[in-house]
């Protein structure tokens, strides 16, 4: 395995540099546990609750690792982003942090208090309608016009790096209580999160499995990871889990994750909402759908975890209001 790290684009000394920077800004999310959940499962699970990150997701690490990077003098001509809502605000509080303009092309049926969030943290957001409008031209030609650094969702090598930093601290905190994962299970969409925390775990525990999780139709990464090249999904219709909803998987993201996963496995919208409504009740989380489709997996069955420790990512928090109330009463 440690020859296998060494072909890849973003490396474990990579993420340790991410940690460093992340370390004055990011909040070290703890890894909790559940009775229920153990008893449930016939293992020990551990949780990741980056819904308690900054922003709340994952995203403000990669977004924030990636801001740093740019030179001083490039810092002017601000950033833009596309994205759904999470790395939306992830960029979008970087930038307030460091004191550049961000302007974030969000589709319009994004959920409504991820783009209130957004413009609270002082960037511009732009409207497109994702069935007709291709949101990566539009940043493109924004980012062109302005002399503005595009920021990717996830195929970049200082987003991967930041959001590698949450597999980083998986492997340190169970060391801690002297444990090693057996299985790890992160969403994916297009692959940021999945390839850092792949990278970061094998690094530390080289025997773990490492699993994507996503929702059922939208497997473009667990197809691309079967036939060996990057497979577009055949949904036809949405999912409840907005955040994952990403076509095919990245370039630079699946030559990370065809090295290092297992396989990957998916989650029904009705798994999913039982998920987040047991978050609710037996730990008293908020989870929004596509932070929890990890957890959902697992309780569905497709993932084997009896007398084995299952660290679950649960990459963000960001529901509205009332399809979260929707979800826990259901």
């Amino acid at each position: 395995m440690t020859d296998v790290l060494k072909l890849l684009p973003v490396s474990s000394a990579d993420i340790d540099a991410a940690a460093v920077v992340l370390a004055p800004y990011a909040v070290r999310t703890p890894l909790l546990s559940s009775p229920a959940l153990d008893e449930r499962t016939g293992a020990r699970v551990f949780l990741k609750p980056e819904m308690l990150q900054r922003t709340g997701s994952f995203k403000f690490r990669g977004a924030f690792n990636k801001l740093s990077s740019i030179p001083l003098e490039a810092r002017s001509g601000g950033v833009v982003a596309f994205s759904s809502g999470n790395h939306a605000q992830g960029v979008a509080a970087a930038a307030q942090i460091l004191g550049m303009q961000a302007t974030i092309v969000m589709p319009a049926d994004a959920p409504l208090s991820k783009r209130e969030r957004t413009l609270a943290y002082g960037a511009k957001v732009v409207l497109y309608d994702r069935d007709r409008e291709d949101r990566e031209a539009i940043a493109r030609g924004i980012a062109e016009s302005r002399g503005a650094t595009l920021v990717p969702p996830y195929d970049d090598l200082k987003v991967i790096a930041g959001q590698g930093t949450v597999g980083r601290e998986i492997a340190e905190d169970l060391a801690a209580l002297g444990l090693v994962p057996d299985i790890v299970v992160a969403p994916a969409s297009g692959g940021g999160l999945m390839a850092g925390t792949a990278v970061a775990v094998r690094a530390r525990c080289p025997q773990a499995t490492i699993i994507c999780a996503e929702p059922e139709g939208y497997d473009d990464l667990a197809r691309s990871l079967q036939a060996g090249q990057r497979q577009a999904h055949h949904a036809t219709e949405r999912t409840i889990c907005d955040a994952l909803m990403a076509a095919i998987p990245g370039q630079l993201t699946f030559s990370i994750n065809q090295r290092l996963l297992a396989r990957g496995v998916t989650a029904s919208d009705a798994e999913v909402g039982a998920a987040v409504a047991l978050l609710f009740r037996e730990l008293k989380l908020v989870v929004e759908p596509g932070g929890a489709v990890a957890l959902a997996a697992l309780l569905s069955g497709a993932i084997e975890p009896r007398g084995k420790t299952v660290a679950i990512v649960l990459s963000g928090g960001n529901v509205d209001a009332d399809v979260f109330a929707r979800l826990i009463q259901g």
